[in-house]
């Protein structure tokens, strides 16, 4: 079976970084939005799952500190929140697993092939968490669906793929 304890790898605060003061009003010429997902059933439904906008920044750069900061704020024992940076016409540029002060990752799909195999990984997690559900294995259903989501996180638009990636090797 899966091993679906992801850890969460420890992100130092970039030196360099200018985080926004903590009463400032987000500045929507900025193109880079930093938002918080907002899963919920009833959402799905009514289709008002859009992300919640944390703040906007002019660089990834500053966006991925950002997003390091959003993470400090959390609840030391809440639970892994997602986060996303979205460009100006809303695609995803880079999303991870925020928690305990510290923002995870997610490495960004390469290739068409490689986002066809995520979405089908993530497609059979989402059914076999519904199965789970159904066996009343409430926790395993929640952590299935919190990894698929994680796999759809890697699922990077292809504009902003190299890129991204290339950001990531530069902040590790």
């Amino acid at each position: 079976m899966l091993d679906l304890s992801l850890p969460v790898q420890p992100t130092s605060r970039p030196y360099g970084f200018r985080l926004p003061p903590q009463n400032a009003v987000p500045e929507p010429s900025c193109p880079f939005a930093l938002t918080l997902s907002r899963l919920t059933l009833a959402g799905s439904m009514s289709g008002e799952n859009a992300p919640a906008v944390l703040d906007r920044f002019p660089t990834l750069a500053e966006a991925m500190g950002g997003a390091i900061h959003h993470a400090e704020e959390f609840a030391p024992d809440a639970a892994p929140q997602l986060l996303a940076i979205l460009d100006r016409d809303d695609r995803l540029v880079l999303a991870g697993a925020a928690c305990d002060g510290a923002v995870a990752w997610c490495h960004p799909v390469m290739s068409a092939v490689e986002a066809r195999a995520v979405v089908s990984e993530a497609s059979q997690l989402r059914a076999q968490a519904g199965r789970a559900a159904d066996w009343s294995e409430t926790d395993l259903a929640h952590r299935m669906r919190h990894h698929a989501d994680l796999l759809d996180a890697r699922l990077v638009d292809p504009l902003w793929r190299a890129f991204a990636a290339r950001a990531l090797q530069i902040a590790a």
